[in-house]
């Protein structure tokens, strides 16, 4: 008789477990097609191994088994969520959690296993009835003074995966060492019963409470705090195209306009509405560019119009686009370039505010992939700037440190199109950015202006700040493993980096995932270090920075550049092609996108 080997009894022992915990025939039945095709490598994949919860939650495409997105696995962590606040958060039973969701596959029905796993331990649960902008329950933790806050969202990912945020009492993201507590205890509360399974008694339940109409209220008078123009902007010219991008965002934005003052928006019709299959765009994210963008375009040129706000599924990023008066031409902000405007505008506008504080108390906060902008604008006007890791969480959090010290953050920002104005949530905020940016625009139009020409008069006065960014999609962990590993021992030994790359000596390198760091004393970086990611800074001669990371909840390898003209005397063309060069360079030597394989970003 032949015998199995040890692994096929340890998948075999999980299959079987899983088909004694799932009750979702869709599963179930996913799980006994692979069975018997004998798909051994995909019942490998589903089962050998569990969806990571890390700081940023979970997220992943929606399928059967422990390594994705499913019914089980949100029970199973909900579970272990509910614990955990039981065990460290000795008021969560008077406080509550607050929970949301968007309008993707699922997302209502995880939000309710969660909120039933939450009321089974006897925690309160303000539950949001319908979608909301993810903005809202960031802000609703910290309204309400709940002790947590979850909202099921995959935000601008495919409409395959879906995943589960979680936000602490300070109402910022998690960050370690909750997150591996956290997963500890999902693996502890994995059992699962007929109980786990009920929700038919949840939005009726005494512990459930409905945040919506206050959580709402109390946003949007907080929001109108920020308005400077209000009785301009009722008579704006400058009419807008709105895209939700098929999300959360519409009525939120509604809303914000009549905060501003503003005249109503023209929507982007086919994707206004919430619709979890983004029959319009592959990609769902406004960050992709035109090939996200082409509805709001033709809508816009339909209607005669020059400018474009978009906000992804979640309603957390922001994007916007104009159409040049004298050329016709239209032209997609990048991230950068919206916090150049933003950064610009905050300061402007903090300067001519009753309660104006002195520079040296202020702060303006990027993620360290971000440009530098904030930095040069911080070192002519006299108000400091805060560098993070990469992720809002860090931002959120130097944000809160900051003003527990005392001082004012007016803004933070990612070059992923992620913009916090001020601290109304501790967490990117595409709705209240939105306003914000419209007031800005309408502000420049009274003046003739475009935001493309303030632009320049933003870099004239600070100096050119170039950037070069996208990514590569590498869904193989190990080959993303060699591909750093191979760029930490070019000379064959440890810490040995590139010394020259296109020609360009480096100056300094910082690995984030080792912890080296050669521009410090003792080769160590200040910035916290995480070995359970991938990210490598270089910064060359020239006044150039590149950094390879990997992302934490897509299978993209990823680069940033920027090429600094402060004090520099090449043109902005000199400095753009000296920037691109390095970045085919860097591409090219440490990345080999051919020999491994790696799909670039598609235009």
């Amino acid at each position: 008789m032949h015998k199995q080997q040890p692994d096929a009894l340890l998948l075999n022992s999980k299959i079987e477990e899983w088909m004694r915990w799932d009750r979702n025939e869709k599963t179930r039945g996913e799980v006994h097609t692979l069975v018997t095709e004998g798909n051994v490598a995909e019942l490998e994949r589903r089962f050998m191994s569990r969806i990571e919860f890390g700081t940023a939650g979970l997220r992943g495409r929606m399928a059967a088994g422990i390594s994705m997105m499913n019914d089980v696995v949100v029970i199973q962590t909900s579970q272990g969520l509910s614990n955990y606040l039981l065990a460290c958060q000795p008021e969560v039973k008077e406080r509550g959690v607050v929970v949301g969701f968007d309008g993707r596959h699922n997302s209502k029905k995880w939000a309710h296993f969660l909120a039933a796993a939450m009321i089974r331990k006897g925690i309160p649960v303000y539950l949001f009835t319908n979608v909301a902008p993810t903005p809202f329950v960031a802000f609703g933790v910290k309204h309400l003074k709940a002790v947590c806050g979850v909202v099921i969202t995959a935000s601008h990912n495919p409409k395959q995966d879906n995943g589960y945020k979680v936000y602490w009492d300070n109402g910022a993201q998690i960050v370690s060492p909750h997150d591996k507590k956290i997963s500890q205890s999902i693996l502890e509360s994995l059992e699962m019963d007929d109980a786990s399974w009920d929700i038919s008694g949840v939005l009726t339940h005494s512990l459930r409470k409905d945040p919506t109409a206050e959580v709402e209220a109390a946003y949007f008078d907080e929001l109108s705090k920020y308005v400077q123009y209000k009785q301009q902007n009722s008579s704006c010219d400058l009419k807008m195209v709105y895209t939700a991008m098929h999300g959360v965002g519409w009525n939120a934005v509604q809303s914000c306009l009549l905060t501003f003052g503003f005249p109503p928006c023209i929507p982007v019709k086919e994707q206004m509405l919430p619709d979890p299959e983004f029959p319009t765009v592959t990609f769902p994210n406004p960050e992709e560019g035109k090939s996200a963008m082409n509805l709001a375009i033709k809508t816009a040129d339909e209607n005669n119009l020059s400018f474009i706000m978009a906000n992804d599924p979640d309603a957390d990023r922001l994007c916007i686009a104009e159409k040049n008066d004298s050329s016709g031409e239209w032209k997609i902000f990048n991230g950068n370039e919206m916090a150049a405007l933003l950064g610009w505008w905050c300061w402007h506008c903090h300067q001519f505010k009753g309660s104006y504080k002195p520079a040296d108390s202020c702060y303006m906060v990027a993620s360290t992939v971000s440009s530098k902008i904030l930095l040069s604008m911080a070192e002519l006007e006299g108000f400091n700037f805060a560098e993070t890791l990469t992720g809002f969480k860090w931002i959120a959090n130097k944000t809160i440190d900051l003003e527990n010290a005392r001082k004012t953050v007016l803004f933070g920002f990612e070059e992923a199109i992620g913009f916090m104005v001020g601290s109304l949530t501790y967490d990117k905020d595409g709705v209240s950015a939105l306003g914000v940016l419209y007031e800005l625009a309408a502000y420049l139009n009274r003046q003739g202006k475009q935001l493309h020409q303030q632009l320049e008069t933003i870099y004239e006065k600070y100096g050119h700040h170039l950037n070069n960014n996208s990514y590569f999609i590498c869904h193989d962990k190990e080959k993303i493993k060699h591909i750093f590993t191979r760029i930490r021992t070019m000379s064959g030994a440890p810490d040995t980096y590139p010394e020259e790359l296109g020609g360009v000596k480096v100056k300094y390198v910082r690995d984030l995932t080792t912890g080296y760091d050669n521009e410090q004393p003792d080769n160590k970086a200040i910035l916290p270090v995480s070995s359970s990611s991938q990210m490598i800074t270089f910064t060359f001669v020239n006044k150039a920075i590149v950094t390879l990371r990997t992302s934490g909840t897509e299978p993209k390898i990823k680069y940033y550049s920027e090429i600094r003209g402060t004090g520099s005397k090449l043109s902005k063309e000199e400095l753009s092609s000296s920037l691109n060069a390095l970045v085919e360079a860097v591409i090219n030597e440490l990345l080999e996108p051919k020999k491994n394989q790696l799909l670039p970003k598609s235009e």
